[in-house]
Parts: structure tokens; sequence; C-alpha cells
């Protein structure tokens, strides 16, 4: 399981003072990407060769608020692996510990250039069949 910390900003918060619903994709997006970059998964290296992971479906519960300020710890695993693409379980914590949101998250694997299904590069598979 991968760990990745983020503070709330003023900017991330609604207009009532709350984390806006979607800033939690995006803390679990940025959590996925430097997970991957923590294996020697470069999403750039990734792009010149026209490969891209995308989001096809996200199942997502909101459990509690999370407000400014508060410093997040974003969990991350895969709990699905297959020729083409994986299934995340992300859930975010505040500091006191409590789950705020949850989410299992399917991604796929494509060629961004017939933006078409491809199998997952052998050399990244082997990394992620390491962690799982």
């Amino acid at each position: 399981m991968h760990k990745w910390q983020v503070r709330v900003y003023y900017e991330d918060t609604d207009a009532g003072g709350i984390v806006y619903y979607a800033n939690y994709l995006k803390f679990m997006e940025r959590a996925r990407t430097e997970w991957l970059r923590s294996l020697g998964i470069e999403q750039p290296d990734l792009l010149q060769q026209s490969i891209g992971f995308v989001v096809r479906q996200v199942e997502m519960e909101n459990l509690q608020p999370g407000k400014f300020n508060d410093l997040l710890c974003i969990s991350s695993q895969i709990v699905e692996l297959k020729r083409a693409s994986l299934v995340f379980q992300q859930d975010i914590h505040n500091q006191s510990n409590n789950k705020l949101a949850s989410a299992l998250i399917r991604v796929a694997c494509v060629d961004l250039e017939k933006m078409r299904p491809l199998a997952i590069p052998k050399s990244i598979l082997g990394e992620l069949t390491r962690v799982v």
C-alpha cells in the first residue's frame, strides 16, 4: 500500500468551507501518480511512447467532510490487475485518522494515438505485479 499526504488549501474548499467533492478525485489522481513515480514509472516517458493510463470508472463514497488546512493521507493499493487495466482502492483519511472518502477506480492502459486499449507494457506490469 502506498501512502501520500496533501494539505487542504482554501482553493480546495467550497462555499461551506469543506473540501469540494471533486477535489478528492484530484487528490487520488495525484496519489496514484506519485505511487507510480515511486516505482520508477514516469508518465512523461509513457506519453512519449503514446501510452496513457485513463480513468474508466469511479465508484466513490464520501463519508465525512475534509476542511481547510487539514492534512490528508491518501492510501492507494491495487486490488485487481489485468492485462490492460487495473483497479485501485483509494481511501482518504484526515490527521485524526477519520476516513473521509473511499473509492474504487478502474484505470485502463490505452494507445493514445489510436485511442484503443493496450496491454500494459511488460516492464510496467512487472513492477505492478511486484507490489500487488
